[in-house]
């Protein structure tokens, strides 16, 4: 059984490259030699951050590694709804990126603009078991456009609990109802953000509850892995360029 769910991270190394070398993304970094997962500086070039660096957790292991992560959610000592948080703070980021976080929703878009990505979720229980949700096509857009989701193409042994549900959805916070649900707020009913639609099969902004829960939906939810009345232990989303080959490092 996992105990603690940051024992699967490494440590952090010291960044040591080329200060005239900057790249776009963590694949990016890989390429250039860089193998050990850690925060790194990556280039952004966008018409809504600008140009200018970016600290980003780089996943250099898993499935050969270049994954920049966007959330991460474990047992680190923080509030149960620490993740239930407004408009504001998804868009700009919160909390820290070696433990529990979420990049910020204008950096995603930043990021998943500037190629074409892959997404990976991977998802453990408190049983112990990790699987992972595998999507080929992945980007959001941008505020104007409510951070919508784009998403499909699911490999994996998580079971899909994003398309078709999930996909084209706008962002939902508590303070801003976008989901397609007409009677209540899925943010607010459901203790989270996310890509709503009417409401939820997966919530993994959802209550750090660890385990069963009453409540259905509230907690770190995955409907095809645990259901609806279980939280899992820890989570992470990252992204990579989807024409990623082994043979280019």
């Amino acid at each position: 059984m996992i105990n603690k769910a940051k024992l699967h991270l490494p440590e952090c190394p010291t960044i040591t490259y080329d200060t005239e070398f900057k790249p776009k993304d963590c694949e990016e970094l890989l390429r250039s030699g860089v193998k050990e997962s850690g925060v790194y500086t990556v280039w952004l070039r966008n018409r809504v951050t600008g140009e200018g660096p970016l600290n980003v957790f780089c996943d250099m292991e898993t499935d050969g590694g270049g994954w920049t992560v966007i959330q991460r959610r474990g047992d680190y000592g923080n509030p149960f709804d620490f993740f239930f948080e407004d408009w504001e703070r998804y868009k700009s980021g919160f909390g820290d990126i070696k433990e529990d976080f979420w990049l910020g929703n204008d950096f995603i878009f930043a990021l998943t603009n500037q190629r074409l990505y892959s997404v990976r979720f991977d998802l453990w229980s408190v049983d112990g078991r990790k699987v992972h949700a595998l999507y080929d096509t992945f980007w959001i857009d941008d505020e104007n456009h409510k951070y919508a989701l784009h998403i499909k193409g699911y490999s994996g042994d998580a079971g899909d609990s994003l398309f078709p549900n999930h996909d084209n959805r706008s962002f939902t916070t508590k303070d801003q109802d976008n989901d397609a649900n007409v009677k209540e707020n899925c943010a607010v009913s459901y203790r989270g953000a996310w890509w709503y639609a009417g409401c939820l099969i997966s919530n993994l902004n959802g209550l750090y509850l660890r385990g069963p829960h009453d409540n259905q939906g509230e907690g770190i939810n995955w409907l095809t892995f645990k259901g609806l009345n279980e939280s899992l232990l820890a989570t992470e989303i990252k992204f990579r360029p989807k024409d990623f080959k082994f043979n280019h490092i």
